[in-house]
């Protein structure tokens, strides 16, 4: 039996912000990964040289300081660098056709002269005046300022008469984003390219995202001079980031740990049962950053009611993943080549269809230190529109399986003959990862993208459960499937167990 402050299950970037942030205001904390590398969704791996990113490919505002982002608040908090590249530009290839655009208003307004004419720009700038005062409530209140207690009347006290005037723009930003886009934009094109942004960041289109996360969005990519980041390392290097975090202030994360239980002894979560018999108790609770369905099987039948259960297990999910890794011969590719490229095949089939939409990364055109010399690393996938169903009833390394793994990633190789048209005679690597694949090694229910908790129709339920003690943290918690908003609900959290004077303190040093 070992003994701690607080257990945190799983190290995905919620958990890992939460837990770095704990240990900064000086609580003695251990996370409990079961994989052998931290980071979730969000790790690296590395295959014959190269280096891979399991998931997130687009960042942006981690590069400067005060940023609004919620994760460079939080690298900030622990004092942890996390050197980028920057770039603007990645490339399209739309039903309308093809070319390169880039965050910043400008230039995608020359892209809509071009393909829709100058009353599709004027929409588009009529959206953005709209947008404006949103994108300024969106980030009037940092969720580095929330904590889940009374004491939240103080830390955000001090942003209270911003949010006050721009009371009227808060109660938009809880509503559907489709409401604001309904009033403003008819072009079919615009709605189909805010659908795809809506899809990208929440996994669903603008009737169930959240005018919020969309008035964050603008709020970071359309403001003058913007730039994309990407982490020099890769995602690798955020999670080591936030791992340096945990550890320099007394913080343990136990790789290869996996939690067979959550121990509730009287309505108490006092600790957690590891698969290998071990016990670890928690004298202040324990906070899941598993997903919802994932964290109820961790809990005994007896500890919740079966109401309560039921509840959350039909919360709906997103779909799932296909990936596609692949190491390549680098040589005469073109040398304005963009990092990141979207493809959409079919506005018409709607944009969370089944392999509809594509995403193309090549990071190492950013950070060569990604791949061997001359070679480059590409990582395809696409972005939670993968069924399970399809994937469910095959058992893995079966040859139904090797087939049907090559027979769904073929959408993927012909969105990416799109961008290098002689890719299959450059492979050095090649690997396919599934939805079986995301279930195994993410500890993911069905290996799926997170919640599909539509906007105006239901809230994400926050960190609290009916066990005192336990905690949750994640994507299961906080509107927003991306980085940012995991690490804001794991921020928010850990900021719940600090005294309040330690709260303040930190929001004086991040000159929020």
């Amino acid at each position: 039996m070992s003994n701690t402050e607080i257990i945190v299950i799983g190290s995905g970037i919620g958990g890992l912000s939460c837990a770095a942030l704990l240990a900064h205001y000086g609580l003695d904390v251990t996370v409990c990964e079961s994989h052998s590398i931290a980071g979730g969704a969000a790790h690296s791996f590395q295959r014959d040289g190269f280096i891979f990113d399991s998931g997130p490919s687009l960042y942006s505002g981690l590069s400067y300081s005060p940023s609004p982002n919620p994760l460079k608040q939080v690298l900030d908090a622990i004092g942890e660098p996390l050197p980028c590249i920057n770039y603007d530009t990645w490339g399209c290839y739309l039903p309308e056709g093809n070319f390169n655009t880039s965050v910043g208003a400008d230039q995608f307004c020359d892209i809509l002269r071009q393909l829709r004419g100058n009353n599709a720009v004027e929409e588009w700038r009529k959206l953005q005046q709209v947008m404006k005062p949103l994108a300024e409530a969106s980030v009037a209140l940092p969720p580095a300022a929330i904590r889940f207690d009374w004491n939240a009347i103080l830390t955000v006290g001090k942003f209270a008469p911003d949010l006050i005037r721009k009371s009227n723009q808060v109660l938009k930003l809880t509503g559907s984003f489709s409401n604001i886009v309904d009033e403003v934009i008819t072009d079919p094109f615009i709605r189909h390219w805010l659908d795809l942004l809506c899809f990208l960041l929440s996994g669903l289109p603008a009737t169930g995202t959240s005018a919020a996360e969309m008035a964050f969005m603008f709020a970071d990519w359309y403001r003058p001079g913007v730039k994309l980041d990407y982490p020099v390392g890769g995602s690798g290097a955020l999670v080591d980031a936030l791992v340096r975090g945990l550890r320099k202030n007394g913080g343990k994360l136990q790789l290869n740990t996996h939690v067979e239980q959550i121990l509730v002894k009287k309505n108490q979560a006092i600790g957690v049962k590891l698969r290998n018999g071990d016990t670890l108790t928690a004298s202040r609770g324990v906070i899941s950053n598993a997903s919802v369905w994932d964290t109820l099987k961790l809990l005994p039948l007896d500890a919740v009611s079966q109401q309560w259960r039921s509840q959350k297990q039909q919360t709906p999910p997103c779909e799932s993943f296909l990936h596609l890794h692949l190491g390549i011969d680098g040589n005469n590719l073109p040398p304005d080549l963009p990092c990141h490229h979207i493809i959409v095949n079919d506005w018409e089939k709607g944009i969370t269809a089944e392999q509809n939409v594509i995403l193309v990364s090549i990071p190492s055109l950013l950070d060569p230190s990604l791949a061997p010399p001359g070679k480059h690393t590409i990582h395809v996938y696409t972005p939670g529109n993968e069924p399970y169903e399809r994937w469910s009833q095959l058992k893995r390394n079966s040859k139904a399986y090797q087939q049907q793994k090559e027979a769904r990633s073929q959408v993927m190789w012909q969105a990416l003959e799109h961008i290098i048209p002689d890719i299959g005679n450059r492979i050095s690597v090649s690997l396919v990862g599934t939805p079986l694949t995301h279930e195994r090694f993410l500890r993911r229910h069905r290996g799926s993208y997170g919640p599909a908790i539509q906007a105006g129709k239901a809230l994400f339920p926050g960190p609290n459960t009916p066990i005192d003690g336990l905690w949750c943290c994640g994507d299961s918690t906080f509107p927003g499937i991306g980085l940012p908003a995991v690490a804001a609900s794991g921020m928010m959290l850990a900021n719940t167990f600090a005294s309040v004077d330690q709260h303040l303190y930190l929001l004086k040093r991040l000159s929020l």
